[in-house]
């Protein structure tokens, strides 16, 4: 099958070299010229791991290829993927469609035959409607089908996500459509991946309630492990206990300063507005999105406490600037709202991530970026692991502790024992743990 690929962001980038992989023909085209050029020269704007290699593989065998010509990739297409952003509204929280109309009108008028326009990124419910409008609009002689497809990456886990997913969701009611994604998702057939086909609107509404229930889920032990700490309780024993049992499952129960990144935020509000606007409520999940944002602001208060009431003049590290692990995604990051609190406060504050320092320095003022978690330490009277990478999961205590000036840790990721660093002499405050080890 030939694809053209409009957006090679982090989801049009990956789904593009993925279907590459499986042995499309793949142009993944975009009109920022510099961003194409980087590619063509072996270059790769994100950071997820196996991506350059995988980028780098299915170029040389000739099925993968980046363009700015939008025009000659559709008209050369079976299927054409819209993968560009949707970030907030400012002012609402919905979703801003304006990239998404603007990319239907440029492949209403180049595609040549019968072609299927996908709508791969994050999209309300009627979307697909409003995407088959403008293509009339622009050409009464198209024939075509639009079709939804959400995507469910993980940032740090996308290729093996693409690959191998729980399951494939497919909105069109179509039937030449429905033959076209069956061929694009072939490989996954084979590996017996269920492959779900539904209306378009069923699965718009699907990608943003998966979110919201994962957001749900978080939140909620985010509550639970205050109610620890205030009882004795252990988080994370409460953890393990209730996700063994199988209706509600160990996935997304563990406690910290929040969720952020490129989808639970928006996608949540994006949801709690589109309820509004059909006259519904999602009391739920308007709560989800209200505590979540009390919880990024309330972690620079643990902070506080730990430092005996006062961060004004002290020296506080940070390990960990991304919103997750394995990637160098600052969207709503919790360090977005717990740095700034600190610094607020009169803390000198010095952080380090392996991944997301140099986003992290357009989007964080009066802090200095160090060379790694041990430079972060020097002369700290605070540690705090906001970010649970896996170096900072087998750190040199002695070490750490003889470069800092007071041996307090603030681990915010519970990635660490209690018990351990009282052990190694460390003043310990973890998430929804007993106050005494």
């Amino acid at each position: 099958m030939r694809v053209a690929m409009v957006g090679t962001g982090y989801v049009g980038l990956v789904s593009g070299v993925c279907f590459a992989d499986f042995g499309h023909q793949v142009v993944c085209v975009d009109k920022d010229a510099a961003k194409i050029t980087l590619l063509e020269e072996g270059g790769i704007p994100i950071f997820e791991p196996g991506l350059d290699d995988l980028v780098a593989k299915n170029v040389a065998e000739g099925r993968l290829s980046f363009s700015t010509d939008l025009q000659t990739a559709v008209a050369e297409a079976d299927a054409v993927f819209i993968a560009v952003g949707t970030p907030s509204r400012r002012g609402d929280g919905f979703a801003d469609l304006s990239y998404v109309y603007a990319a239907v009108k440029d492949i209403a008028a180049a595609m040549d035959g019968f072609t299927v326009i996908v709508t791969k990124s994050t999209v309300p419910v009627g979307t697909g409607d409003e995407v088959e409008k403008i293509i009339q609009d622009v050409r009464l002689d198209a024939e075509f089908a639009v079709v939804s497809n959400p995507e469910f990456l993980r940032e740090g886990a996308a290729i093996r996500d693409f690959k191998r997913p729980d399951r494939v969701v497919v909105g069109t009611e179509d039937a030449r459509a429905q033959e076209v994604m069956r061929a694009l998702y072939r490989p996954l057939f084979l590996n017996e991946t269920p492959i779900m086909f539904t209306s378009r609107r069923s699965s718009e509404m699907i990608k943003y309630a998966a979110n919201a229930f994962l957001a749900t889920k978080i939140t909620f032990i985010n509550e639970m492990a205050d109610l620890c700490e205030q009882t004795g309780a252990d988080v994370q024993t409460v953890s393990r206990g209730i996700g063994l049992d199988k209706r509600i499952g160990s996935k997304f129960l563990h406690s910290g300063p929040g969720y952020g990144g490129s989808c639970f935020p928006k996608d949540t509000l994006a949801l709690v507005r589109t309820a509004k606007e059909v006259g519904t409520r999602l009391q739920l999940v308007e709560a989800v999105v209200a505590v979540n944002d009390q919880r990024k602001k309330a972690m620079a208060k643990k902070v506080t406490v730990a430092c005996n009431g006062s961060v004004k003049g002290k020296t506080i590290g940070v390990l960990g600037l991304a919103f997750k692990p394995n990637t160098d995604d600052m969207r709503d990051a919790p360090s977005l709202d717990i740095i700034p609190a600190l610094v607020e406060q009169g803390a000198i504050v010095r952080a380090y991530d392996p991944e997301s320092m140099e986003e992290a320095r357009k989007l964080i003022a009066g802090v200095s970026f160090c060379d790694g978690p041990y430079e972060v330490a020097e002369n700290a009277d605070a540690l705090v692991i906001i970010t649970e990478w896996d170096q900072f999961r087998a750190l040199d205590f002695e070490r750490i502790k003889t470069a800092m000036k007071m041996p307090v840790m603030v681990d915010l990721r519970n990635i660490y024992s209690p018990k351990e660093m009282a052990g190694l002499g460390f003043s310990y405050e973890g998430i929804g743990r007993p106050k005494k080890p």
